[in-house]
């Protein structure tokens, strides 16, 4: 055994329980597809690092993973933090309503409680401070209140560090000089936030309180190894019966190669993100043969969160999406009292740079589907200081189906395909669609709704669940509530693909509770 754990992804699931069963005295390795990035390296040309890509990650091992499927797509991060690196440091509980059906009795939102708050804690989870709100958070409350919906409006838990000094006023307020350097609990040195807007592609001051800055340098600190641009391939149990074998390709980015290991440890923990997790269990069962009993239900309940984002356009009105973080606040619908359907709404938030790049790469580039839809947002050369993306998760219908598919030509490799119908999403996608246009017309503002939905009825989404879920056992789920995969002691699954259905919110939270739940059961 080289290993007591080994650890499989290193995001919101890999970082938690990595760290954890570190602190437990437990011999553990992390291995994390993606690249180790520092402020230096974050993408910001268009030549940069963005892209990853699973056919050729030796040649593409970027900053973005994005994946195309009919009527869908599912934007992931690829780094040492997983998707705490790209997602909008939104950090914020689920409804309880949402444990009522599809999980087992054992978890509940009160026995989750005790985990929200640790990870809240660990993540130092603030709110944008009152004398500081950017203009689109202001256009939030606004449209709530014009509405008849000022009880809804809600300020979001953020893992962002704020300076309470900080001013919009001052000369150059978003330059780098602003912040305020410190050293956090974990030995890290951040900064505080200069609402820069660039949160999803790397904050240049380390203001975010992202993974690579607490959980996985206090798992290194208790003897944890992590193992950047290792690419998992299979996972297969040893002939002894106590353990597994963790085959892998490790990614030299300078020669543009890889080249195969392997390592063994008594348990191993899945937490490769959604789409990462589903495909490698899907290999290992119906590719490789090295899991055959692995649930038959590995890959369905598929949900894309209800995800959507609608533009909208203020003639003569300054909104500067790209200032400030990129999610400040919400108008909560979750009770299911607008037209049945449970939801909310959130302004959105762009980098600075997207306007630059998004014309060029929604008609040129690999992922042009993906900025096509962007390029609402700046179509006729309107100024996206003038553009609010009001943004929101809906309680979707979570019947999407992954199942690899083997392609009739040669090299007949296998490949992972999404089956996902809108028919019994729609509604609900529609119900947080018309609330965008509801809140752009009290404001004075003009909703664009993309023709990727009026016309395609195509969705992108960054948050995937489901696929390997909570079960009571293998006929109605993949895992038990102790995130054990049924029938494969000492295999785990920690990350949002255990999670059964929507939660119509960000769930990074909530993915995290679990990882502190299941790292506390799992015993040394």
């Amino acid at each position: 055994m080289h290993y007591d754990v080994i650890v499989i992804g290193s995001g919101f699931g890999g970082a938690i329980t990595g760290c954890r069963l570190a602190e437990k005295g437990l011999k553990v390795c992390i291995l994390e597809r993606g690249r180790r990035w520092e402020v230096k390296d974050y993408p910001r040309d268009p030549k940069n690092a963005w892209w990853w890509s699973n056919e050729k990650p030796a040649e593409l091992n970027g900053w973005i993973d994005l994946r195309t499927y009919p009527n869908m797509s599912v934007a992931q991060c690829s780094g040492v933090g997983g998707g705490s690196l790209i997602y909008a440091n939104i950090f914020v509980e689920a409804e309880p309503f949402v444990f009522d059906m599809g999980w087992p009795k054992e978890i509940t939102y009160e026995s989750l409680k005790p985990y929200y708050e640790k990870t809240g804690k660990m993540l130092n989870v603030q709110e944008v401070p009152d004398n500081q709100w950017p203009a689109k958070m202001k256009l939030m409350q606004e449209a709530a209140e014009k509405s008849g919906y000022s009880h809804r409006f809600r300020k979001m838990p953020l893992a962002v560090n704020f300076d309470p000094d900080f001013s919009y006023d001052r000369a150059d307020p978003f330059g780098n000089q602003h912040t305020k350097y410190h050293i956090n609990a974990f030995g890290q040195e951040q900064g505080t936030c200069i609402h820069c807007g660039n949160c999803d592609i790397g904050c240049p001051v380390k203001a975010r309180n992202t993974l690579d800055l607490n959980y996985i340098p206090l798992a290194e600190q208790h003897g944890a190894v992590v193992r950047p641009l290792h690419l998992v391939q299979r996972i297969t149990p040893l002939q002894s019966g106590t353990g597994y074998r963790v085959d892998f390709n490790v990614i030299d980015i300078d020669r543009k190669k890889l080249a195969p290991g392997f390592l063994n440890a008594k348990k191993v923990i899945v937490a490769a993100g959604t789409m990462g997790t589903n495909e490698l269990l899907l290999r290992c069962r119906d590719q490789y043969g090295t899991l055959p009993n692995l649930s038959s239900v590995l890959g369905t309940g598929w949900s894309s969160n209800g995800d959507f984002l609608t533009p909208a356009v203020f003639n003569n009105r300054d909104i500067s999406p790209t200032q400030g973080p990129t999610i400040t606040s919400a108008i909560d619908f979750l009770d299911g009292s607008f037209k049945g359907q449970r939801f909310w709404v959130q302004d959105g938030g762009l980098p600075n740079l997207i306007k630059d790049a998004v014309t060029s790469l929604s008609t040129d580039h690999q992922f042009s589907h993906f900025f096509s839809v962007l390029q609402t947002l700046v179509k006729n050369n309107s100024p996206l200081s003038c553009v609010m993306p009001w943004f929101g998760q809906a309680v979707d219908a979570s019947d999407g189906v992954l199942k690899l598919s083997r392609s009739r030509i040669p090299p007949f490799r296998h490949k992972m395909q999404l089956n996902w119908n809108i028919k019994n999403s729609e509604s609900a996608v529609q119900a947080l669609i018309d609330m965008h246009k509801e809140l752009s017309k009290a404001t004075g503002g003009s909703a664009e709704v993309p023709l990727t939905w009026t016309v395609l009825k195509n969705l992108i989404t960054p948050h995937p669940l489901g696929g390997c879920r909570i079960g009571t056992n293998s006929t109605d789920g993949v895992v038990d509530h102790k995130g054990e995969v049924f029938g494969h002691t000492g295999l785990y699954i920690a990350d949002g693909s255990i999670i059964p259905k929507a939660i119509g919110l960000n769930p990074s939270r909530t993915i995290a509770a679990l990882a502190e739940r299941i790292a506390e059961l799992i015993k040394p």
